[in-house]
Parts: structure tokens; C-alpha cells; sequence
């Protein structure tokens, strides 16, 4: 196999942070070279470093005549006003006499995304798609490339299954073709069905390069620098009062009569397909999104619809699943997100106790691990999985009664999902309750002590955890209903 890209010895710093120190990679041709590691490991600033986004302090980055590297970022970078097929061909407009051909570009567009097995009119903005779409739509505009070396930053974080597979399918065809592939994913069973080569980084240096068909165990234990006795250390409690009741929550068009029940010291789950509603209900029982009819109680006061200041007041917290749209001021420092739900309550006089806000927010960190140069250190200069950190850390600092999770280890590593489940453990200890949407099953499961399971914005059916298996979630997850 012929190599494309050779990386040496490349070193990179933020903020008198190391983010990469030495770090060897290459490419070859007709190959898949997984970059696996935790959060904070370096990888998305070395793919980076690759595509000239970022200047290495040291090192450098050789790529073979006349190949093209084009890259799919774990953060969208789509325009939303824009059009699907605008988006598809952005920058590269099919034109005729001068003038943008949009006829032929929406008819390519069409094929473009059949490849990815999105079916979605060419003409509709992006901003009214799902994520899961959207990402599937950058996937597409980077088929389209012909690149030599394509680089797939964390592409699967948003898809379900199906999606996943049709991804994989899609890898495995132009890796035939010769193309050289670097995939991040946090995934471990998708790096075993795909992956030729895995590079483990820790702490911005690569610490190994496994084979395929390595086992999990190994690959977490290079990954962590420890073993991980068990993936899913659910601790569950006595249920006690219900402290959240969603009752017959209806929105026209998006979830219709919608009813579950959440104890003190439980985890429910919700499960679902993509589209299925679970997002849009947990949004309107926070406030953010207006609800027709129906209503919500938390400890058994009722909440006044679309407001988030009573939904806080009564003990109820959301993590959102679109961490840096909805759930962080990128351009604020570590310590000032971490203390944006409390920032009421360490104001008196109107003068903020910063001393206390920054000893929290401190302690809140080291808590749970998160990789920074300091509180001072800007958000967005963050990993995606210790940005996520950062949104599920400021809540805990509130102490709700009851936590939303909406996708709360997407894009995390697997030695900071078990962090955050003991974090959930530790909640439901003490008597607080956690509502957890996820479209990882084998979390849900895992997890939970009852599953409900939403598909075409109805609840189809609840579950008990312990002893369900995937396809009995799946099969509700796909029933339909009469009109």
C-alpha cells in the first residue's frame, strides 16, 4: 500500500497547554487508521494539525503528489439559512453560462444524497433538519471530494444504528477504491468491525499502535492507562416519591399524550429512534418549547408552561444534547460556565460571591476530571467531551432534584462515560432523580432502572431494565399507530 500523509514528531500548545508532544502518524492507501483516546488526548487538534487548520510548534505534516485530504469535523459546518443541496456544493456551484445551474445542482444533489441513504428534499433548509441529518449531509459534501485521505472526526456521535451501518458500508466501498481513511470514534465495536490500524494517544502522545481485530480490553487499557472492570456500574436504589410527572404533554405535530413517571433515587430511561420526539418533550417539560396541553409536576408542584426560570426554581435541570448551541457561552473561561445555573444563588445585593463561584467551580472540575489549563482557559479551546463535562458539571453544582441528560456522553470517551454514570450513581444516592435520553441502547439498558420507549412522538411502551434486551426496546421504537 502505497503511504499518502506521513505526521512526525508533531508538538502543538494552548494556553501553555500541550496539546500534542511528538506525535508519528501515517496513512496509507486502501486503509482504515483509527486515531483512538480520551478526551483531551490531542486527536481532533492533530486531524488539525493534518488539514492545516492549525501551525504545529514542531514537526511536520509530508502529503504524496497530488492527493487531496478533506475532513469531516466533529462540530457541524454547515450554513444553516442555506439549502441542503447549497450546503452540498457550497463554495463550488455547478454554473451554466456564467450562472449557478441550480437545476443541475439539485439534481445532484439528489444522487449525492442517496449515496448516504438521506432522503430528504435537496431544497430544504438546513436548520430544519435534525442533527443526525445534518450530519449525514457533511458526510455527503465530503464523498463528493474525491479525496485522497478523508478524515472522519467522531461521525457517528449523531447516528443511529441504521445510520451507522450505512456509514461503514459506505467506508469500507472507498477504502476499496484506495482511499486512505482516519476515523475518530469512540465506539469500540465500530473500530473492530472497521478499523486496519489503531493509534492510541493519552495525554497528546501516541502510546500505541494495535492491529486489527484487537480486543476491547486492550484498547481501553492503552486508551485509560487502566482497566475498566465494568462499562456500566449501575448502583440502583429503592424508589421513592415521584419527583417529576409528565402527564398527557401534548404538541401538535411533535409528541402526542405523553405520560411517565420519575422517583427519587431512579434512573429512567428514554429510548427511541431519531424523530421519535424524546428531545422535543424533554424540552417542553423544561420550559424551553411550548406544550398545547397536558402538564408537568416536580415534586408535585405543577409547572406554568414555557417557563425555565419556575421549571429551575421547582428543582429541574437539562442537559441539553447540543452542547455548544444550547448549553455553553463559548467564548466565556471554564469557570465562569461552570457557574452560570448558580449564579443566582451567589448573588446578594447584587454582587456575586466570585471567591465561593470559583472554589465550586474548582472542585467541580478536579471532580470530574476535566482536561483544562485552568478555569481561566476559554470553553471552546476544549475537547468536545470536556466541554460536555463542563455543561453536565454546572448542574450538578445547582443540585436539581431531578436531571435531565439529553444525550449526556455523546462524543465522550469510555473512561469518561463510567465518570459520569458514577456521577449519576451519586445522584440517585442521595435521593435526587435522573431522566436519561440516549440513543445508545446498550446505555439505556445499561444505565436505567425503567425504559420508556417513544416512537412517532407516542409512548409505545415501558420497560424494565434489568433483563431487556435491544430488540425488545427496538421493537417498540418502530411500532405504529392507528390515525
Amino acid at each position: 500500500m502505497a503511504e499518502l500523509l506521513r505526521a512526525e514528531g508533531i508538538t502543538k500548545r494552548f494556553t501553555g497547554a500541550l496539546a500534542l508532544d511528538g506525535v508519528d502518524f501515517a496513512v496509507n492507501s486502501g486503509e482504515v487508521h483509527v486515531l483512538l483516546g480520551e478526551n483531551g488526548a490531542g486527536k481532533s487538534t492533530l486531524v488539525k494539525v493534518l488539514a492545516g487548520v492549525y501551525r504545529p510548534d514542531s514537526g511536520s505534516v509530508r502529503v504524496a503528489d497530488g492527493v487531496n485530504l478533506a475532513v469531516i469535523y466533529q462540530e457541524l459546518t454547515l450554513v444553516p439559512e442555506l439549502s441542503v443541496a447549497e450546503n452540498l456544493f457550497l463554495g463550488r456551484p455547478p454554473r451554466r453560462f456564467g450562472v449557478v445551474d441550480r437545476a443541475r445542482m439539485l439534481r445532484d444533489a439528489v444522487g449525492l444524497l442517496a449515496r448516504v441513504g438521506l432522503r430528504v428534499d435537496p431544497a430544504t433548509p438546513v436548520k430544519e433538519l435534525g442533527i443526525a441529518q445534518q450530519q449525514m449531509v457533511e458526510i455527503a459534501r465530503a464523498l463528493d471530494l474525491n479525496a485522497g485521505v478523508l478524515v472522519l472526526d467522531e461521525p457517528t456521535a449523531v447516528l443511529t444504528d441504521t445510520e451507522t451501518d450505512r456509514l461503514l458500508e459506505i467506508m469500507a466501498e472507498i477504502r476499496d477504491q484506495g482511499v486512505g481513511l482516519v476515523f475518530i470514534t469512540h465506539h469500540l465495536d465500530e473500530i473492530r468491525r472497521i478499523a486496519d490500524r489503531v493509534t492510541v494517544l493519552r495525554d497528546g502522545r501516541s502510546v500505541g499502535v494495535l492491529p486489527a481485530g484487537s480486543s476491547v480490553e486492550q484498547m481501553i487499557e492503552l486508551m485509560v492507562g487502566r482497566a475498566i472492570s465494568e462499562q456500566y456500574p449501575r448502583r440502583s436504589q429503592e424508589p421513592g416519591d415521584v419527583l417529576l410527572k409528565v402527564d398527557s404533554l401534548t404538541r401538535d405535530g411533535r409528541f402526542t399524550d405523553v405520560s411517565f413517571e420519575v422517583r427519587a433515587g431512579e434512573v429512567v430511561g428514554i429510548a427511541g429512534l431519531v424523530g421519535a420526539g424524546r428531545t422535543e418533550v424533554v424540552r417542553a417539560a423544561f420550559g424551553v418549547d411550548h406544550y398545547d396541553s397536558g402538564h408537568v409536576e416536580v415534586a408535585g408542584r405543577r409547572l406554568p408552561g414555557g417557563d425555565v426560570r419556575a421549571a429551575m426554581r421547582a428543582g429541574l435541570g437539562l442537559v441539553p444534547e447540543d452542547r455548544k448551541g444550547q448549553g455553553l457561552v463559548l467564548t466565556s473561561s471554564v469557570g465562569e460556565n461552570l457557574g452560570l445555573v448558580t449564579l443566582r444563588s451567589a448573588t446578594r445585593a447584587g454582587i456575586v460571591d466570585r471567591k465561593r463561584q470559583r472554589r465550586h467551580a474548582d472542585e467541580m472540575a478536579t471532580a470530574l476530571r476535566v482536561k483544562t489549563s485552568g478555569l481561566d482557559q476559554e470553553v471552546r479551546e476544549l475537547s468536545g467531551g470536556n466541554q460536555q463535562k463542563v455543561v453536565i458539571g454546572k448542574w450538578l453544582l445547582a443540585d436539581p432534584r431531578v436531571l435531565v441528560l439529553d444525550e449526556p456522553t455523546r462524543g465522550v470517551d469510555v473512561g469518561a462515560k463510567v465518570e459520569i454514570y458514577e456521577l449519576i450513581n451519586r445522584m440517585t444516592a442521595a435521593g435526587r432523580a435522573v431522566l436519561l435520553v440516549s440513543s445508545d441502547l446498550p446505555e439505556v439498558i445499561g444505565m436505567s432502572d425503567r425504559i420508556v420507549v417513544m416512537a412517532h412522538g407516542r409512548v409505545a411502551g415501558e420497560l424494565p431494565a434489568r433483563g431487556t434486551t435491544q430488540d425488545e426496546v427496538m421493537a417498540l421504537a418502530v411500532q405504529e399507530f392507528s390515525a
